[in-house]
């Protein structure tokens, strides 16, 4: 992929991600699960917004995520961390978020990563 072409395909998921978070705001009682992903690895946080905190943080990268020693396809890595965010999710009291897929389409890695996360028992 030539850099014009992945710079292009760079700023309009940005320009997707502005427009999306016009209207996705997390508040202490129901934070905002945000999804980042690269190439190779996918990360996600729950972030209040009125603070400007990060509660709760997993990604491919993380060690709980290398002690489930999944390998494979790029969307079971992605299920594991939206289960492993969800359980962390869990003891810190949050029950409720509002998704923010970061500009990407819901599908593949975003929506098994909210699969993951919907199935130990986050609601959104």
């Amino acid at each position: 992929m030539s850099v014009i072409a992945w710079n292009t395909k760079r700023r309009g998921r940005e320009r997707r991600h502005r427009r999306v978070r016009k209207k996705v705001f997390g508040v202490p009682e129901q934070p905002r699960l945000s999804v980042f992903k690269s190439r190779r690895h996918i990360y996600a946080q729950i972030i209040n917004d009125l603070d400007g905190r990060t509660l709760v943080a997993a990604s491919s990268l993380s060690p709980e995520c290398k002690v489930r020693g999944v390998k494979g396809a790029k969307a079971d890595t992605a299920k594991a961390v939206g289960e492993i965010l969800a359980e962390k999710a869990l003891k810190g009291e949050i029950r409720r978020v509002v998704f923010d897929r970061g500009g990407y389409k819901f599908h593949g890695r975003v929506k098994a990563l909210a699969t993951g996360a919907r199935g130990k028992g986050l609601s959104f």
